[in-house]
């Protein structure tokens, strides 16, 4: 398993998480977590929680923003029940290969990032997926930044060189933030 300042790539990508049983047969309702959904309808295999345990997909079907799944050896609502909550997971080999310019958020954990003007700002600790666009938590010398993958702010990504470089607009730093707010304040 690869290593870059920590953080180890993992061997599993999760797809889904298990929200609840679906009617008396055995299904459940899966939130999605991937931007490929489709992939529950070709993934013959799944892998359960923390431990991957592979489970067989015997059916899948799209139903309102949810994915429903039948696994095999699992006859009914009785034998779900206890999946709540379980991440289903595909391994890292099986992730379909991105377009150029983008990457899986296990890829930006640990990168370092760096101004244009070349400040060190530190090291991606966490993603936020917001919908509209991700944002990058960066911990460092400074603190904490929240830094939005936009292509006005992240210029460019080197993952085999571990870096980041990023362009500052106005008000993304911890003093011009604090700055602003007291000048809102009465």
């Amino acid at each position: 398993m690869k290593k870059r300042n920590g953080h180890a790539e993992p061997k599993y990508v999760t797809v889904g998480r298990i929200l609840a049983p679906h009617g008396v047969r055995g299904e459940v309702k899966v939130e999605i977590m991937t931007d490929f959904p489709d992939r529950f309808m070709e993934h013959p295999r799944l892998y359960l929680g923390r431990s991957s345990t592979p489970v067989r997909v015997g059916s899948a079907r799209f139903f309102k923003q949810f994915v429903l799944l039948k696994f095999e050896g699992y006859p009914d609502r009785n034998s779900v029940e206890g999946l709540r909550g379980e991440l289903l997971q595909i391994p890292i080999g099986e992730a379909i290969m991105l377009e150029e310019g983008e990457h899986y958020v296990y890829e930006m954990l640990g990168l370092e990032v760096i101004t244009d003007d070349g400040r060190e700002l530190g090291e991606i600790t966490e993603v936020i997926e917001t919908g509209a666009n991700d944002v990058y938590v960066v911990r460092g010398p400074l603190g904490e930044v929240l830094l939005p993958d936009t292509d006005e702010v992240v210029l460019e990504v080197d993952l085999k060189g571990g870096k980041v470089e990023v362009h500052l607009l106005p008000g993304l730093m911890p003093e011009e933030q604090a700055i602003s707010s007291k000048e809102i304040s009465p």
